[in-house]
């Protein structure tokens, strides 16, 4: 064997979970997973696949341990597999960002958004979540919360918010988050909120990312 030979073995391994990536529909599976476990049926609803192709797809990613499975019953329900898998995927839609335009320029908008509403840092949102000053607000889908959630947060999803205002203790500051930094779901609830005179911020990020930082969250009970 060559040096250019051993050299290009080590690329086979890392080659191949390549490959495994190398779908957009799988991309959008794990980004759905890195929410919760969830059954095949919910992610084929979610990502307007059919259930046979979702499950075709989440084969391959089984394969190369990207996602990982258990039994209820006869559902059989995915998640994330172990390892580094949200930062591998953060990386990718980084990197995306970097060479498409349109991405940009989406992102842009998004950050500019943001950048009109402060955002609490995780040491002080830590703090305060211990002195129990804030209100925390997970504007996500009641199945999204369900799955997980930052410790003693409120789940009310961004279109029921205005209707359900009585909800929110008042005199406290509502702290608002979603599915990570490009989701607008809590920056439109914050501009929602800003407008009723409540006092609210952004949290930096959202719950996946406090999920791979390793911090605690908590998930409703399964019946």
């Amino acid at each position: 064997m060559t040096d250019t030979d051993h050299n290009n073995s080590n690329f086979d391994a890392p080659a191949e979970l390549a490959r495994s990536l190398g779908n957009p529909h799988r991309l959008a599976l794990l980004e759905l997973l890195a929410q919760g476990e969830r059954p095949v049926d919910r992610l084929a609803e979610l990502s307007g696949l059919s259930v046979a192709n979702t499950s075709q797809h989440l084969q391959q990613l089984r394969r190369s341990g990207f996602v990982q499975t258990r039994r209820e019953g006869k559902y059989i329900f995915y998640r994330l597999g172990d390892g580094p898998v949200l930062p591998l995927l953060t990386a990718l839609r980084h990197y995306s960002e970097y060479h498409a335009l349109e991405i940009q320029n989406l992102v842009a908008d998004s950050r500019h958004q943001r950048d009109r509403l402060e955002a609490i840092s995780r040491q002080e949102l830590l703090t305060r979540m211990e002195d129990h000053s804030i209100t925390l607000l997970d504007v996500r889908p009641e199945d999204e919360y369900a799955h997980g959630h930052l410790p003693g947060a409120l789940n009310i999803p961004l279109g029921d918010l205005e209707k359900r205002l009585s909800e929110l203790p008042q005199g406290q500051e509502v702290i608002a988050y979603c599915r990570g930094p490009y989701c607008v779901l809590s920056v439109d609830a914050v501009k929602a909120l800003k407008a009723k005179g409540i006092k609210a911020r952004l949290m930096e990020g959202g719950f996946p990312e406090w999920k791979a930082a390793g911090l605690k969250v908590e998930a409703k009970p399964r019946r």
